[in-house]
């Protein structure tokens, strides 16, 4: 029995991650889910928030804005909209970004104004979870 699986995180303009790793948990649109080596075939949604993925001992994050997983064959390919690696996540940007969001939901006129910034809000607040700032 293998005892890695292969992570891929693609999103329409690039690779964000190749990696062998020992364990994967995502944003499913259900819940979070989980991914250990030889796991059984399966596709879910994704939803906006953090991946994680452990690897010689060490936990690391992956901020993801929606998509799909694709596991199968000990391999588990990310296919997302939007995916940053944590050490990549700009903390001042998102923290703009949070304080952007918040006003337009303080002043949403409709509903469709307060969904955009609830979703606007949620994905600034994943990127300051994954880049470890609260």
């Amino acid at each position: 029995m293998e005892k890695s699986l292969q992570l891929e995180i693609v999103t329409p303009d690039k690779l964000v991650l190749s990696e062998s790793v020992d364990y994967v948990g995502a944003p499913g649109q259900l819940g979070e889910f989980g991914v250990l080596p030889n796991h059984i075939p399966f596709l879910s949604a994704l939803s906006v928030g953090n991946l994680y993925y452990k690897k010689d001992g060490k936990t690391k994050y992956v901020f993801v804005a929606g998509g799909f997983a694709d596991v199968s064959s000990n391999k588990i390919t990310i296919l997302a909209e939007a995916a940053e690696k944590a050490e990549d996540i700009d903390v001042e940007r998102a923290r703009k970004a949070k304080e952007r969001a918040e006003a337009r939901l303080a002043k949403a006129a409709d509903q469709i104004a307060y969904a955009r910034a609830q979703v606007a809000l949620q994905r600034a607040l994943s990127r300051m979870k994954a880049a470890g700032v609260s």
